[in-house]
């Protein structure tokens, strides 16, 4: 899949192509609906499929007080359109120079001048453009557009910001369900205290780059990516309150890692289920043997 940030080097070559838009943030069933149909109809009409998406939530310059937190990273979006089959994907940062561009100007400079697009598609509740003009409705009136009705799981639509709610609340089970995959929480991996080595589980600990959305504090059982592999893990988030901790920290305990340095490098962290809450323990010992319940747990479940 080929990658545009921004419009200035995109410089098409094919005479039309099959354009889809929107937001996307964690590129859940609901959206991954929309982008499928996208990819489908550009193959059937043997046109490219090209996805146009933001740098960040519109939120950020329309309304920052009310802005979410993000569900995933712009790469790991990335990463999502391409393995739905996406040919193009043109990530436009989203400034306030944007915010006030008109639907039709968005239209004739980008959709059709750029992308050349031939037909839209979009999910049922997207539009774009100042004051949101450009809605479903209204790119009819111009190009061939097909609209994606709402994706639904036992009659409760799919969306964002029920993901949200299910993640802030430690339903992990339900976010995952909606997302068709697990939430991850991606980082990059720094150096911490090691006191998780003087306790004979080695963590490795992990700093985002971005205002993801977590889950409530509490260990949890998952898996963590990186340049050594995939590996079962269990994940603590919270302020390590037994230590005397006040600081919000993210580590993993690797099952049967190797033990080679991460130090400095990227690492996704899955979130399969929810082990317990974050607790305060009378003593290290009493720790360590929680711990040790912990892995267990995440050994036994995988």
């Amino acid at each position: 899949m080929q990658v545009h940030f921004g419009v200035d080097l995109l410089d098409a070559e094919w005479d039309s192509a099959v354009a889809c838009i929107g937001t996307f943030d964690g590129v859940h069933l609901g959206h991954q609906q929309v982008i499928a149909t996208a990819v489908r109809h550009a193959e059937a009409h043997e046109r490219p499929s090209v996805l146009v998406t933001f740098d960040r939530h519109p939120a950020h310059i329309l309304a920052p007080e009310r802005c979410p937190k993000a569900i995933a990273s712009l790469h790991s979006n990335i990463e999502a359109f391409q393995a739905l089959g996406v040919a193009v994907t043109l990530v436009l940062p989203f400034d306030y120079e944007l915010s006030e561009t008109a639907a039709e100007d968005f239209f004739d400079q980008i959709l059709i001048d750029r992308i050349r697009a031939a037909s839209i598609v979009v999910g049922h509740d997207f539009a774009f453009g100042h004051g949101r003009k450009g809605t479903p409705d209204w790119l009819r009136s111009r190009i061939e557009t097909l609209v994606v009705p709402p994706f639904e799981i036992d009659g409760h639509r799919v969306s964002s910001s029920e993901i949200r709610k299910a993640i802030e609340a430690g339903n992990i089970g339900q976010a995952n369900r909606l997302l068709g995959r697990s939430f991850e929480i991606t980082g990059v991996v720094v150096s911490g205290e090691k006191l998780g080595r003087k306790l004979g589980y080695p963590t490795i600990n992990v700093a985002r780059s971005f205002d993801q959305i977590l889950p409530p504090f509490g260990v949890y059982a998952g898996a963590a990516r990186c340049s050594q592999g995939r590996f079962a893990a269990a994940i603590n988030i919270g302020t390590r309150p037994t230590v005397g901790g006040a600081k919000q920290t993210i580590e993993a305990y690797l099952l049967d890692y190797p033990g080679e340095p991460l130090y400095g490098q990227s690492v996704s962290l899955e979130i399969h289920d929810r082990i317990r809450d974050e607790a305060k323990f009378d003593s290290i010992e009493e720790l360590t043997r929680q711990i040790a319940k912990d892995v267990e747990f995440v050994r036994a479940s995988r």
